[in-house]
């Protein structure tokens, strides 16, 4: 299917859609769920024929063509400038655009004969309106910066992984899977890119209109104690919050997240004048964790809990050595993971060990200081115990969704290897069809492994 009969394709399913209604404030629940996929597709449909469309743009306009340049011609010293100029995009965006279509276009060698794209599987995604040409760019700049160290066959086999992840994800998520991505395609490279981008830690301060401004950028080993403490703190106001409202003391606190955010810095600041007050941090604790055989090694990467960015084996080294952090153990002899009907709250070490499964709130993916630890099976209605098998990560905002919106929670092999699956509830999804959760969305290297299976049994929600 071509890219134009694709998008006249999806152009009609939209006009399906819309059928009936007169504007966008007439469409039933229904039609505006219907709209907005069909708009999604469009979008992306249409995507496949600007970045095909751009490549050409490109090409007319190449260095060589001198004043036949299809661009100079019409006034604009880049293809980027002219195709920026006419869709209102940014020149960055155009240029991406321009990138993108020059790896999914079919190519010719030095005689002329026909040879496929660069990166075929993104090509026939974006075709497919499977991709937006904004994650397809993602990803081509991955494949494109990894490719000379990881060769032909292991970048081959990334954008399979990648393309077939990244449907139905968001960009930011995309981003994120990218970022997983990259030490397990060039694991020798992570030390380096590390360096460089910890020569470009900077904090400044300064003064204006009465206010003190702090601007920092930081790499992620020297980001992990400040992010983990600021979230913790965040984590314990909100419950202190919710707390004084129950009992019915009234929602006295009225900050906002940034708010409570330069309070946590003051505190922690505070602190260090004087160490004897304790933190209201909510148990925040700092987790890197990395495979035996790159510990053993010395090489490859590892993961800071909360934090996207991988560091490499040296610098998880050195914040082990700092003091605050742990290693991920899971089951070892002086710790029981699994608690039956003995009690009703998961350990720490229980906690951790879903962390190692889930990665944070296993439904949208906030850090794991921001959630708790629920039961699957309920412990009072279903005399759920309190067991790995039957616990699950999940922040306040999806608690109270999965509860009362009717999802169903499913657990297929065991809690280190283990995958979370979402089941929607029928008027979300009349085939309720299994959506997965958890760190298992962005772990690229587990996908070399075949693909799980849901296991029967579910429940309507977790407690």
């Amino acid at each position: 299917m071509s890219t134009l009969t694709g998008l006249h394709e999806a152009i009609a399913r939209l006009d399906a859609a819309w059928s009936g209604a007169g504007d966008s404030g007439d469409l039933s629940r229904a039609q505006l769920i219907a709209v907005n996929h069909a708009i999604g597709l469009v979008q992306r449909q249409l995507d496949a024929v600007h970045v095909g469309v751009a490549a050409g743009i490109s090409r007319e306009s190449r260095p060589e063509l001198g004043a036949e340049s299809l661009a100079k011609q019409q006034g604009f010293r880049t293809p980027a400038k002219l195709i920026a100029a006419a869709t209102g995009v940014s020149t960055g965006e155009a240029l991406r655009l321009v990138k993108v279509g020059e790896a999914t276009a079919p190519r010719a060698d030095l005689l002329g004969a026909r040879l496929p794209a660069k990166y075929p599987l993104v090509q026939e995604a974006l075709a497919s309106g499977g991709l937006s040409a904004q994650a397809a760019a993602v990803i081509v700049a991955l494949l494109d910066r990894c490719r000379v160290a990881a060769g032909v066959a292991r970048t081959s086999e990334a954008e399979r992984v990648l393309v077939e992840k990244a449907a139905g994800l968001a960009l930011d998520e995309v981003r994120r899977l990218v970022l997983r991505a990259e030490p397990w395609l060039d694991p020798d490279g992570v030390e380096s890119r590390e360096e460089e981008r910890r020569g470009k830690r900077a904090l400044s301060i300064f003064e204006r209109d009465g206010m003190v401004h702090l601007n920092a950028v930081l790499d992620a080993e020297t980001a992990a104690p400040v992010v983990t403490a600021i979230r913790g703190y965040v984590t314990a106001a909100f419950a202190a919050r919710r707390d004084a409202t129950d009992a019915g003391a009234g929602d006295a606190d009225r900050r906002t997240v940034p708010m409570i955010q330069a309070d946590a810095l003051a505190v922690f600041c505070g602190h260090v004048l004087d160490c004897d007050r304790r933190m209201p941090v909510a148990g925040a604790t700092i987790v890197v964790r990395m495979t035996l055989d790159d510990l053993g090694a010395g090489a490859g990467a590892a993961t800071i809990d909360g934090i996207d960015q991988p560091v490499s084996v040296g610098a998880a080294r050195r914040m082990a050595a700092g003091g605050g952090v742990i290693p991920c153990v899971l089951g070892a002899a002086s710790e029981v993971l699994d608690w039956g009907r003995e009690k009703r709250l998961f350990t720490r070490a229980q906690r951790l060990a879903l962390v190692e499964r889930d990665g944070g709130c296993a439904m949208c993916g906030l850090p794991p200081e921001m959630t708790k630890a629920h039961h699957i099976r309920w412990w009072r209605r279903d005399h759920g115990p309190t067991d790995l098998s039957n616990g699950v990560l999940l922040c306040e905002a999806c608690h109270h969704r999965i509860h009362d919106n009717g999802w169903e929670i499913r657990i297929d092999g065991g809690v280190s290897v283990g995958r979370v699956w979402f089941i929607p509830p029928g008027y979300v999804d009349p085939e309720r069809t299994p959506r997965l959760g958890g760190r298992a969305r962005f772990d690229v290297a587990a996908e070399e492994q075949t693909r799980a299976t849901v296991i029967a049994g579910g429940v309507t929600a977790a407690a």
